[in-house]
């Protein structure tokens, strides 16, 4: 399933109708901020639901904090060289050499680094920066929507040629697997629910299911 959200553009699908039909493919527009991104077999999509106003009103904080619990989570399953990238919210690969001359720190980043827009451009178009995992959310009266979904296995991977994957012209998609990651499925779920209670410094519900935000 393709699903497009509220910052998408027409261009960002670069396919037509007959491509979509054949491969079963369907295509919905969702209420959450971001671009349009792909949600299938493969990959662990996770909807948090918390109540922001019991805890801290700060759409910034939020994401900063799901992009950290998927980072914990994911470099506990044994990746390396996970990061963010300031304007792309969601996680990232970086390979070698990205990140010692690209890092800046966030208040929010608990240590994982964050590759500056400067230096992330010419790395995200050569693919020295792939990304794991897109992030969309939407907030109503402060209680979160939508969520994240990570790549596990290569089979989304396909998916994203019919898309301009989170409108970032260039990108590399990636997931788990290609990136050397051997780790079950069930122990990657397990290990980023372990992220999101630490990240967050609280359990909360969480189900599969205002405000908008989060660039895909």
């Amino acid at each position: 399933m393709l699903t497009i959200g509220r910052g998408s553009q027409a261009s960002d699908l670069i396919v037509d109708r007959v491509w979509l039909e054949r491969r079963g493919m369907e295509v919905v527009v969702v209420e959450r901020g971001g671009d349009i991104t792909f949600h299938g077999p493969g990959q662990l999509v996770g909807y948090p639901v918390f109540d922001l106003a019991a805890h801290r009103r700060d759409l910034h904080w939020y994401l900063r904090r799901l992009e950290e619990a998927l980072l914990q989570g994911t470099a506990a399953c044994g990746l390396t060289g996970g990061c963010r990238v300031e304007g792309h919210t969601g996680i990232w690969r970086a390979a070698a050499g990205v990140l010692p001359d690209a890092v800046q720190r966030d208040s929010q980043a608990n240590g994982f680094p964050a590759v500056g827009a400067t230096a992330a451009g010419p790395a995200v178009r050569e693919h020295r920066l792939r990304k794991l995992a897109s992030i969309g959310v939407h907030v109503s009266r402060w209680i979160t929507r939508h969520g994240f979904a990570l790549n596990v296995t290569d089979e989304p991977l396909a998916a994203f040629e019919a898309i301009v994957p989170c409108g970032i012209p260039g990108v590399a998609m990636t997931s788990l697997r290609s990136e050397g990651v051997e780790a079950s499925p069930d122990q990657i779920r397990r290990e980023v629910v372990r992220g999101v209670v630490k990240a967050f410094g609280f359990a909360q519900t969480a189900s599969t299911s205002g405000h908008t935000a989060g660039p895909g």
